[in-house]
């Protein structure tokens, strides 16, 4: 499966080295632009898998600091709202 974000992974970028289109029957390459090879559709699923696991792990990673970051407010006696109004959220 060809993606932005595994074509991003392998360091290109959107409308500078390729456009992406999907007429149905899967996303291809319409247009490659850069000046660097083409990756292979295997070149990109594999990219698209690191940046997969990279971003489940900043998901993991954001939810437990959020978690770190309530427990800490709680110990010190101080709700959500507090915490709103206090920093204007």
């Amino acid at each position: 499966m060809i993606t932005a974000n595994g074509l991003i992974q392998l360091g290109f970028e959107v409308t500078t080295d390729f456009t992406l289109q999907n007429d149905g029957d899967g996303v291809y390459i319409k247009e490659w632009l850069s000046d660097k090879p083409k990756p292979t559709t295997a070149d990109i699923e594999i990219a698209h898998a690191e940046w997969q696991a990279e971003y489940d792990a900043e998901q993991i990673a954001k939810q437990e600091r959020l978690a770190s970051a309530k427990s800490k407010l709680e110990a010190l006696g101080l709700t959500t709202e507090e915490v709103k109004e206090a920093f204007g959220i």
